[in-house]
């Protein structure tokens, strides 16, 4: 593969995004959501995160699903939400669930070396 094709394929590519970000923007006035379809895309951000996070969370470095009480990170994230779920507080669920997911890290590190 030479570096023209290369550079034609990121420049094509790039073109068809601004093309697709930009379309809804300039006729996006003319348009009208349907009230419908406008209370689904609500949930969508939420989606999109627990899509990027459940195979964090489930998966091991090869690939195998580690859903038992061994798994650090599933234990960390329920922390989070039982967290959430009492306090109703994004940041602070973050930091609860980054401190109980780093305790239970390094005392499976120091669980090893003994």
């Amino acid at each position: 593969m030479d570096d023209g094709y290369v550079w034609a394929v990121i420049g094509v590519l790039a073109l068809a995004t601004a093309c697709a970000r930009s379309g809804l923007w300039l006729i996006g006035h003319r348009v009208a959501i349907p009230p419908r379809v406008q209370d689904m895309l609500r949930y969508a951000p939420a989606c999109a995160l627990a899509a990027i996070i459940a195979p964090d969370i489930m998966l091991d470095a090869q690939g195998g699903i580690v859903f038992n009480i061994a798994n650090p990170k599933l234990l960390a994230a329920g922390a989070a939400l039982a967290y959430y779920l009492w306090r109703r507080n994004m940041l602070q669920t973050i930091i609860i669930g980054m401190l109980v997911f780093t305790v239970l890290r390094v005392s499976h590190v120091f669980d090893n070396l003994g």
